[in-house]
């Protein structure tokens, strides 16, 4: 077996593929190893240089002719909730999330299934097991979360902790200054909730609580309409040639 050096990662590029968000396009990526103890330090630092984490494999675009791809990131201090994103908050004012180890559970992978069949049947994660799903949220040497959303019951004023069927499930990476949000799925009979910008709101506020200056959301790209709802959570800097800018509406 290869050993990667986390002070010196050995960095791969893969074949051009058709592009999932850009209709003619085709994407490649350029990708290394994140394991070893440094695994977290070099998983802050590259995800500072536009990479996202899937796995124990860190990687970025590395397009040939194409660079809609921009990492996004919240600066939570500043963030102010529009009208309809604080009426989402008190909608879903009855749920509670709890941040646990990254570990996966049949019931999160029943959720994860609902979820799928539901809102992306056909595409690239539609056929992934149980196996796939526990590797997913497991296979990391990065200090992950996963946090459970359930509704509020009578003692969660004493445990902290909600009860009942699990809503939505976020796993999120913990970064010296953020919260990476890796993927996040939710109750499909639950849609009228708006669950997906919920959780991004309780990631902004865990993160304010924590002092902590940001949120990353991956990547935004423009005139793909699947993107289109990480550029409402304003204000928030965009990575350029330049380094991380803040980016005018």
């Amino acid at each position: 077996m290869t050993r990667h050096s986390a002070k010196a990662p050995q960095f791969f590029l893969t074949s051009p593929a058709p592009c999932p968000y850009l209709e003619g396009q085709f994407e490649r990526k350029v990708f290394t190893h994140l394991v070893g103890e440094k695994a977290s330090e070099m998983n802050d630092l590259l995800t500072l240089g536009g990479f996202r984490r899937s796995q124990n494999i860190a990687y970025r675009p590395a397009c040939e002719s194409c660079r809609a791809c921009v990492s996004v990131r919240i600066l939570a201090d500043e963030f102010q909730p529009t009208r309809s994103m604080k009426r989402i908050s008190r909608r879903n004012g009855d749920l509670i999330g709890t941040e646990y180890t990254a570990e996966p559970s049949s019931e999160q992978y029943s959720l994860f299934r609902r979820y799928l069949d539901a809102r992306h049947s056909g595409g690239g994660m539609s056929d992934m097991t149980v196996l796939d799903y526990a590797m997913m949220v497991e296979d990391t040497h990065v200090k992950s979360k996963v946090i459970e959303y359930r509704r509020r019951g009578p003692d969660s004023f004493v445990t902290g902790r909600g009860e009942g069927p699990l809503i939505a499930v976020a796993l999120s990476d913990m970064m010296s200054d953020g919260y990476s949000m890796v993927y996040s799925f939710f109750d499909p009979a639950e849609e009228h909730r708006s669950l997906g910008t919920f959780m991004i709101l309780d990631h902004i506020e865990r993160a304010r609580r924590q002092g902590l200056a940001h949120v990353y959301l991956g990547y935004w790209v423009e005139g793909s309409r699947k993107m289109d709802y990480k550029i409402r959570f304003q204000p928030q800097e965009h990575l350029t040639g330049n380094g991380w800018e803040r980016q005018e509406p």
